[in-house]
């Protein structure tokens, strides 16, 4: 057994792949493995995956038909030999002391949390996410903190260890967008051990266009949409677990906003329908309350939506 598995879903990413790839297999931390997915990527990415396949004794491939990024990943997990999993993707890249600096911290835990450099495809731009980091905690309390870090779902900022993603079956849904939201909370507050440390190792790539101006707003429509259903079951699942310290509010409170301001992004017509399942679903309710500001914005939220998307980011 190997300690670390990266897992690499590709789909069409060629542009990007060799910086990817070179981040990965020239880490200074030696102990880990490569699992490579390439979802019947229609571009040069085969063809460059296998160079690297026969260069490298530790990457792995699998060449699937297109299935999407849900079951890409789900598809590397069960291929993964290694203690922890790390999702990455596959047009972004990584700091080449990653694993170095998480096995300085990770001991055991189940959810350890690094944080993440943005930049655009140019390079410029960056900006590294220092956010506060915290001591190891159980996951609901962990919350507290997690809520105002820049990003919170994506699988990407995290490394989970493997026994216990197993164990409890974590996948990312099939057929629906949104499924880091989806599934990384609940991977979150389910977790014994949690813990944040202030390393940024992970590149995340922005890219240029508004999905208001995207010529698929079906898509978009279909994405906001999405997000009720993963909350749903987000939502369910918080009523399964021991909540100690009453930290609960925090994690219901992320999960409802992250719900509710995805409502900027449809137009008229759509976003009326949206916040029709927002009130019948008591989402709003769901918003802590637990200083001014706060009771300030949940007052707003319910009286004019519209307003408080506009004036607050």
């Amino acid at each position: 057994m190997v300690k670390y598995s990266f897992i690499v879903p590709v789909y069409n990413t060629s542009k990007y792949l060799k910086k990817c790839f070179d981040s990965l297999v020239n880490q200074t931390f030696k102990d880990f493995e490569i699992i490579v997915v390439n979802d019947g990527s229609t571009d040069n990415s085969e063809s460059i995956i296998s160079r690297y396949e026969k260069k490298y004794d530790n990457i792995k491939v699998i060449n699937q038909k297109n299935q999407g990024l849900s079951m890409t990943r789900n598809n590397g997990v069960k291929e993964a030999s290694g203690k922890y999993l790390i999702f990455i993707d596959s047009d972004d890249y990584v700091e080449k002391s990653l694993l170095k600096e998480i096995d300085k911290e990770i001991n055991d835990i189940e959810v350890l949390r690094f944080q993440i450099i943005t930049e655009d495809e140019n390079g410029e731009n960056v900006k590294a996410h220092n956010e506060k980091p915290f001591d190891v905690m159980k996951g609901y309390d962990a919350f507290k903190y997690l809520t105002d870090y820049h990003f919170v779902e994506p699988a990407c900022c995290y490394v989970f260890k493997t026994d216990y993603y197993i164990k409890n079956k974590f996948s990312f849904k099939e057929g629906v967008y949104h499924e880091d939201f989806g599934l990384i909370p609940y991977v979150i507050y389910k977790a014994r051990k949690v813990k944040s440390i202030n390393y940024a190792g992970y590149h995340y790539i922005t890219r240029d266009g508004s999905i208001m101006n995207n010529s698929d707003y079906k898509k978009t429509v279909k994405k906001a949409f999405d997000m009720i259903e993963q909350y749903k079951y987000l939502r369910l699942f918080s009523k399964n677990v021991s909540n100690e310290n009453n930290y609960d509010d925090y994690y219901l409170s992320y999960i409802s906003n992250s719900t509710i301001v995805k409502a900027r992004e449809l137009k008229k017509d759509e976003r009326k329908v949206y916040v029709h399942e927002l009130k019948k679903l008591k989402v709003f309710d769901g918003i802590l309350v637990n200083t001014r500001i706060r009771k300030i914005k949940k007052m707003l939220m319910k009286l004019n939506l519209n307003l408080y998307l506009k004036v607050v980011k």
